[in-house]
């Protein structure tokens, strides 16, 4: 399959989608949140981070292109992962300037290996944060996103507990899904018909745990009732059951 018309149609179902019913949208505080930048090289790079009240871990999500931190998608997931005591950091992979380029060069969409590299230097900055430091890691990836957190996750084997990824496109990560180790569930709609079948041979690629759930009539980007709810839930099971307890922030 050619990867750039299935990413096209990605983009601009992230572009067009509308938040769906009881979501938080951008403009919305939440309790405990911040926002910052992390270094990496020559840029830097946004994100917002929230800990909740002795938070047992901290889920790093890495969005695909077209998306933002600002994800009502990734925020609604991130809520219900707050409610069980873990913390998150939702980051822009590229910088503002960078996806404007992108968007007229397409160079940088499918950079998997850069997005991975900044997925790691991410990870490496939560661990120095004082908040942060000693809290175990997971990854929660979507779209392309999701590549780049199972690429890190294979650099990184002992900084990452548990990935989930959420209509991701796992086979961009090519050889690196052989050696991740961390426990790693792959969510897709039952009606995402192109990006089944991606996820099912990168399911018989992957050495540890690991699990592909298919969430019954939802399309690529789980917009329907209760469709985004069932991946929240089954996120958070997730990295509650592998990320093990850290010191409590």
């Amino acid at each position: 399959m050619s990867d750039e018309p299935l990413h096209d149609q990605e983009h601009q179902d992230e572009r067009r989608a509308g938040e769906p019913s009881g979501e938080v949208s951008p403009s919305d505080p939440v309790a405990g949140s911040r926002e910052v930048m992390v270094p990496f090289r020559a840029v830097a790079l946004a994100g917002t981070i929230t800990l909740p009240d002795r938070a047992r871990g901290v889920v790093l999500f890495a969005h695909g292109s077209g998306s933002s931190r600002f994800s009502p998608r990734n925020r609604f997931v991130a809520g219900e992962l707050h409610a069980a005591r873990l913390g998150t950091l939702l980051i822009d992979l590229l910088t503002p300037e960078e996806e404007a380029i992108d968007q007229r060069t397409r160079a940088l969409r499918f950079d998997i290996g850069l997005l991975a590299e900044r997925v790691a230097a991410a990870t490496a900055w939560l661990g120095e944060q004082r908040e942060t430091r000693g809290l175990p890691i997971g990854y929660f990836g979507a779209s392309t996103g999701a590549a780049a957190a199972l690429v890190a996750a294979a650099q990184l084997p002992s900084a990452v507990g548990a990935v989930v990824s959420r209509g991701g496109r796992p086979d961009l990560a090519r050889d690196a899904l052989r050696r991740v180790i961390a426990p790693t569930l792959l969510i897709v709609g039952g009606q995402d018909t192109a990006v089944i079948p991606l996820n099912e041979a990168a399911l018989a690629s992957l050495p540890g745990v690991k699990r592909l759930e298919t969430v019954p009539g939802a399309t690529h980007l789980f917009e329907e009732p209760g469709a985004l709810e069932t991946v929240a839930c089954l996120a958070r099971d997730w990295f509650v059951r592998y990320l093990p307890v850290g010191d409590v922030a």
